[in-house]
């Protein structure tokens, strides 16, 4: 069975039949190391800040790694933690993402700069054009920035404590909030 999670396609495929109810919905793919920490909080952040702002039947939201190390993994319990205490939900299983990918995502979120650099060689060898951005900037307080820059990192929590991964919620939820404002404009 866990197999079959891991095999599984990042999105529903964007022209043919599709497993959504969206004819053609917008793709957002967060993106970190491991796909245990960051990526699923910002997944499950995003989520639920589209579907505040009537957008989750537009917009499709997924998360992965840059890495293999947690393939198959559930997200690490202190993401799952900070999530519950804050009223997020999350089903997840960690992935790794690939060039396959690229030519059903609209938008790559990087979380820090390694991964917008992996994520950057691997868009240029595969001919294919997903928007790539750093998560946080589109924190409105940060946007000045340009991408990718240190100051737009959302630092890994996993080798600290508890209170890391409340700092990274806190970072994601500013940065969904300008992500979601910004959709209207790449949806009409």
């Amino acid at each position: 069975m866990g197999e079959l999670k891991l095999k599984r396609d990042p999105l529903p495929a964007k022209e043919g039949p599709s497993a959504s109810p969206m004819a053609d919905p917008y793709r957002i793919t967060v993106v970190c190391l491991g796909n245990i920490c960051r990526s699923p909080i910002g997944e499950a952040v995003l989520r639920a800040r589209l579907a505040k702002a009537g957008l989750a039947d537009r917009v499709l939201v997924d998360s992965a790694g840059t890495g293999d190390w947690h393939l198959g993994h559930g997200a690490d319990p202190r993401s799952v933690a900070v999530l519950d205490a804050h009223g997020y939900n999350l089903d997840h299983v960690a992935r790794q993402i690939t060039p396959t990918w690229l030519s059903d995502i609209d938008l790559l979120l990087a979380m820090d700069e390694s991964n917008y650099s992996n994520l950057e060689t691997m868009v240029a060898h595969s001919g294919l054009d997903p928007e790539l951005r750093m998560m946080r900037s589109f924190d409105t307080d940060l946007a000045h920035l340009p991408e990718p820059h240190p100051d737009l990192d959302v630092p890994d929590p996993y080798y600290g404590g508890a209170d890391g991964f409340i700092e990274v919620l806190h970072m994601i939820e500013r940065a969904a909030d300008g992500v979601v404002a910004d959709l209207p404009g790449r949806l009409s």
